[in-house]
């Protein structure tokens, strides 16, 4: 379950740029308190969200292949990482699950926020447990 086409890696990496871009310029006009980083949302076109999105789960998934967690960013992609137990033959969801926005997942992935602060939010839905990716992120 691969997060970007190859072909799209040259494009996502530079989607991937451009929302960090954005991001870092967004913290720095919050003067980087929480609630400011909590809130960074970059507007950049919708295909520029998807791009860094996949880029951001393709980084992640060559960072900690496997198939034991389930790292979902609706609506632009869900990839499977980390070693363990793998799905359920029945219905495909491995045994943890983790479910992100993608404005959280990337500023989590661009290291603006972290996982506790995030989680803290209640920005993180995490079932199982392998539910903290914070020694995985930034990626």
């Amino acid at each position: 379950m691969d997060a970007i086409h190859e072909r799209d890696i040259p494009r996502g990496l530079a989607a991937f740029d451009t929302w960090r871009t954005a991001g870092l310029r967004a913290r720095a006009a919050g003067v980087g308190d929480l609630a400011s980083r909590l809130s960074i949302e970059p507007e950049l076109p919708r295909p520029v969200w998807a791009m860094a999105v996949r880029y951001a789960l393709y980084l992640l998934e060559r960072k900690a292949p496997g198939q034991g967690v389930e790292v979902r960013v609706a609506p632009w992609g869900a990839i499977k990482i980390l070693d363990g137990p793998a799905s359920d033959p029945h219905n495909l969801t491995p045994p943890d699950v983790i479910e992100l926005e993608p404005e959280v997942w990337m500023r989590l992935a661009c290291g603006l926020t972290t996982w506790a602060e995030e989680k803290e939010a209640g920005h993180i839905s995490a079932v199982g447990e392998r539910d903290d990716l914070s020694a995985l992120l930034p990626v």
